[in-house]
């Protein structure tokens, strides 16, 4: 631990919870100090980036522009489990450890993945409205059906999916999941059996998506995904909006090719007001909130910071998005 005084500067590009008194805290410990950026602009971040030691970022842009900024910096730490707002091939170039915290909100994305599920199958939504609008009736024609029965289909079984997955299965439905990286053993050990993305597609009454967004991953549901799909589908996405293509989502369920989709994010946030999607009687959209919980943002809030700190003080973090660096002639950590 470092003593006090040491003068470890952290920018904070910026933060969506009510303060950063948390970091303050972890940071202190280690005599540091934060730096919370008045805005998330490229020139604002470059310009304070001059002067740190670590980033730690939420959801703003850290461009390559950024990252070459940082001459002193020494690690960039991301406030959650996807780095797709981070320049990292630019920080490895530059022997600059990235760090996340891939593991902080399994258990509310995948309670917020199966809420949306729930709701659409029940129709929550639709009978919360007629009832305060006057009409206490039921039509029991609806496309309601039991779960019990039902097939989930999970593209990504990662900690989130399979934690859907063990969800899914106490509501007694079958579980199907597509990951290239995972083993049909480990699938079958989450509840899951493992099967390649068209069949998931063909065969699911829900279709919930959990990859990372990678250049590979990009509107990974598009015209052709969607077309797989049953009439009576619905769609689920928690990860992120470039995952789906919006154009052919909006179609998709214009035209009644799906029932459906559950939606807590969409590729340009917040959405403008006429977003073709929030226009449709047969979406449900949260603002992207499924990582959000008390625990969950107090959790984020010290591990990013503790990761942060521990790398400007000589430790191994415990999760690494380029580890690569450590061996690389010019890393400008202490470790090795």
């Amino acid at each position: 631990m470092a003593p006090a005084g040491s003068g470890f500067r952290v920018l904070v590009t910026d933060y969506v919870w009510p303060s950063v008194d948390p970091e303050r805290e972890v940071m202190a410990a280690i005599g540091g100090e934060l730096v919370v950026a008045p805005d998330g602009r490229e020139e604002t971040l470059a310009a304070l980036a001059e002067d740190v030691d670590g980033i730690l970022t939420c959801f703003a842009q850290v461009t390559p522009k950024v990252v070459e900024a940082a001459k002193r910096c020494v690690v960039i730490g991301r406030y959650g489990v996807g780095v797709d707002n981070i320049a990292v091939d630019t920080a490895t170039r530059l022997g600059i450890l990235v760090t996340w915290v891939p593991d902080y909100c399994v258990d509310e994305v995948s309670d917020h993945a199966l809420a949306l599920l729930l709701a659409w199958n029940r129709r929550i939504n639709l009978f919360d409205s007629s009832v305060k609008a006057g009409r206490w009736h039921v039509e029991l024609t609806m496309p309601i059906r039991r779960l019990r029965g039902r097939t989930m289909g999970i593209i990504g079984l990662g900690r989130i999916g399979k934690a859907l997955s063990r969800k899914a299965g106490a509501f007694g439905m079958e579980v199907m999941g597509a990951d290239p990286f995972v083993s049909a053993e480990d699938a079958e050990a989450a509840g899951a059996r493992l099967v390649d993305t068209n069949t998931l597609l063909a065969e699911s009454d829900f279709v919930s998506v959990h990859t990372p967004l990678t250049p590979e991953t990009r509107n990974l549901i598009d015209k052709d995904a969607l077309d797989r799909m049953k009439p009576s589908a619905f769609l689920i996405n928690v990860a992120r909006g470039a995952l789906i293509d919006e154009e052919a989502l909006h179609q998709a369920l214009r035209e009644k090719r799906i029932a459906g989709a559950g939606l807590d994010l969409l590729v340009e946030v917040p959405p403008p007001p006429d977003h073709p999607l929030l226009g449709l009687d047969n979406v449900i959209v949260t603002p992207h909130v499924a990582f959000f919980s008390r625990d969950s943002v107090r959790e984020l809030q010290v591990r990013a910071t503790q990761e942060v700190a521990r790398v400007l003080t000589g430790r191994m973090p415990d999760n690494t998005v380029n580890p690569q660096v450590l061996s690389q002639a010019n890393n400008r950590t202490s470790l090795r």
